[in-house]
């Protein structure tokens, strides 16, 4: 999965969409775009907005449109299994402006998934074998949902599943290898927290509030929350990524 450099200066947005109407009506609780959130920090790409949407695809659609627009890195992650509601490979192409191709190669990949776990593939599955024309295609062996990567010249669209653990997996197997040969990733982003206790909301903002317009740090942001007692103040900032010493 290669694909000419683009700049990954701070800059560089990235957005989130989790998908799915259990999620949106919360009956489910989203913790892939948490994890995803984190490993994107640890590349040094920042992430500018998350988006929950349920399975419409009207609204997927837009949804997706509108992040591309704005971001060079759109991560998904939900609906792309058998089911009629399962939306996101109609979204993503709709987007991409292309038709939705069958591979028999990934057919033959998810056939041997539940042939290897002594199922019987539904009809319905075979929806799974679709993707967008000129996608790239990432296979999945932990699921029988195959993934894929949308790449133009506004940035990339990177599908993934909606079980956590295949998106972990994918993520860090697939996508962050990925990231990291597409993209020329530079400085990182950390966090410092400081804790406070006895004191109002009020006068920590009062005593640290020119903290709040500096921008000595292109990718400087401050943030008080109050957590189990205590204020905590939340510092995050751009710093060069540590070097390991070379013999």
């Amino acid at each position: 999965m290669s694909g000419s450099k683009k700049d990954a200066s701070p800059q560089t947005r990235a957005e989130i969409i989790a998908i799915g109407t259990e999620i949106l009506l919360g009956d489910l609780v989203d913790t892939n775009s948490v994890y995803l959130a984190e490993k994107l920090k640890g590349l040094g790409i920042n992430l500018h907005l998350k988006t929950v949407v349920g399975d419409n695809l009207k609204r997927l659609t837009t949804a997706v449109a509108s992040a591309h627009e704005r971001a060079e890195v759109v991560i998904t992650s939900g609906g792309l299994g058998p089911t009629v509601d399962d939306l996101t490979r109609e979204a993503v192409a709709a987007v991409a402006g292309v038709p939705l191709v069958y591979s028999q190669e990934l057919m033959d990949q998810i056939e041997g998934i539940f042939t290897s776990r002594g199922f019987t593939m539904s009809p319905n599955n075979r929806k799974q074998a679709y993707l967008p024309e000129g996608a790239k295609p990432i296979e999945n062996p932990v699921g029988t949902a195959p993934c894929f990567i949308v790449e133009n010249d506004k940035g990339v669209i990177i599908v993934l599943p909606g079980v956590p653990r295949e998106l972990k997996f994918l993520m860090e197997s697939r996508i962050l290898p990925y990231l990291q040969s597409r993209f020329p990733l530079g400085d990182l982003i950390r966090v410092r927290v400081l804790k406070s206790c006895a004191l109002g909301e009020s006068h920590v903002d009062h005593l640290i509030h020119d903290l709040f317009e500096s921008s000595r740090n292109p990718c400087r942001a401050v943030s008080t929350t109050f957590i189990s007692g205590s204020r905590e103040v939340r510092s995050s900032f751009r710093a060069p990524q540590r070097r390991r010493d070379t013999a």
